[in-house]
């Protein structure tokens, strides 16, 4: 992973306490993702209304658009503990078992990278979500027995990157999945404004603009951009963050207007100089590049193909119109088809 990629992405976990006190408590203030307010709004009225526990709830889409936050809100709006974990930390059965049993009911247990989780746990996770009761095998040969826990009734939120590799029980008991998309340029500078207010930084709207517009569409990418602007609004350019500031600041990290960074810009290149625009294979294209072919699939490829900049076909990788202008480069002309039959002579 490129240097630019780690701080532009990492700088959360190196100060986690940032990242917390950005999040909103509530719906109200969730900026974005407007359908999934709404349908998240009449759910929790509902079950208020009637006095109930919330149903599972599944959340999906790519890294950093508030799948976490949302859980926390659902969280606060039911007046109801969060317990949050992961997937790939739930080893064996046991484990499940002793948070389950931990919870009160209406408890939310919240599992980020939810389809990490092991095959053999996801199964006892079945009848805890739909019969909430849990049935743990004690001993073993002719001594074992099996042991039936009765459960509170909980929630239990799932979050996920990857939607495609959740097995089809698990998702068929969510009884409500939301995706998360991208934000658009606007949703994240009002992001940026009230995480300005927070922390007391004074960001002119254009500022806040020109910081969204490189943020790749994701809010915790925005909001780490800021604290670097306001590192380098300290160093370099007292006063309210403008939008040259930002400018400065953001070229200083090597991410250009359309969000794109050195790695991005290694992979244009090498695609349009070295392989003549493709079509290219995966790993052909991270040799050149020198990174892993999975991480260009999962880090790379899915915002330059969604800003129009990559295109995935049978072949292989190709690069589009939108990139050679970027890399203000000429479209070679194509290739003649030497297997095309001869023309027929006219009688």
């Amino acid at each position: 992973m490129s240097e630019n990629r780690f701080i532009t992405e990492t700088l959360n976990e190196q100060d986690p306490v940032f990242e917390q006190s950005l999040r909103p408590k509530r719906l109200e203030e969730f900026v974005g993702q407007i359908k999934v307010r709404e349908r998240l709004d009449v759910f929790v009225q509902a079950a208020r209304a009637r006095g109930e526990v919330l149903d599972h709830v599944l959340f999906f889409g790519p890294p950093g658009l508030g799948k976490t936050t949302l859980a926390y809100i659902l969280g606060e709006a039911m007046g109801v503990n969060v317990r949050s974990t992961s997937g790939p930390v739930i080893d064996k059965p046991a484990d499940l078992a002793g948070m389950l049993t931990n919870l009160e009911r209406g408890d939310i247990l919240f599992i980020d990278e939810i389809h990490r989780m092991q095959k053999t746990v996801e199964e006892y996770l079945y009848s805890a979500m739909e019969d909430f009761v849990l049935d743990i095998i004690i001993d073993q040969g002719p001594n074992a027995r099996s042991i039936r826990l009765d459960l509170p009734r909980f929630t239990l939120v799932g979050a996920t990157t990857r939607s495609g590799l959740l097995t089809a029980p698990l998702r068929s008991r969510f009884r409500m999945s939301n995706r998360l998309d991208y934000y658009n340029h606007d949703e994240l500078a009002a992001i940026l404004r009230r995480s300005a207010g927070l922390l007391h930084i004074e960001l002119d709207p254009a500022g806040a603009l020109e910081i969204a517009s490189r943020a790749r569409g994701t809010p915790r990418i925005a909001n780490n951009l800021l604290r670097w602007v306001r590192d380098f609004a300290q160093v370099k350019a007292p006063g309210p963050i403008s939008r040259d500031t930002a400018d400065r600041a953001l070229t200083m990290l090597e991410i250009d207007r359309h969000g794109l960074d050195e790695m991005d810009k290694r992979i244009l290149e090498a695609l349009v100089h070295k392989f003549d625009g493709g079509p290219v294979g995966i790993n052909s294209l991270a040799v050149t590049v020198g990174e892993e072919a999975g991480t260009l699939e999962e880090v790379y490829e899915p915002y330059l193909i969604q800003e129009g900049f990559l295109q995935r076909t049978p072949q292989g990788r190709c690069a589009t119109q939108r990139t050679y202008a970027l890399l203000k480069a000429a479209r070679p002309s194509p290739a003649p088809d030497l297997f095309q039959p001869p023309t027929a002579p006219a009688p």
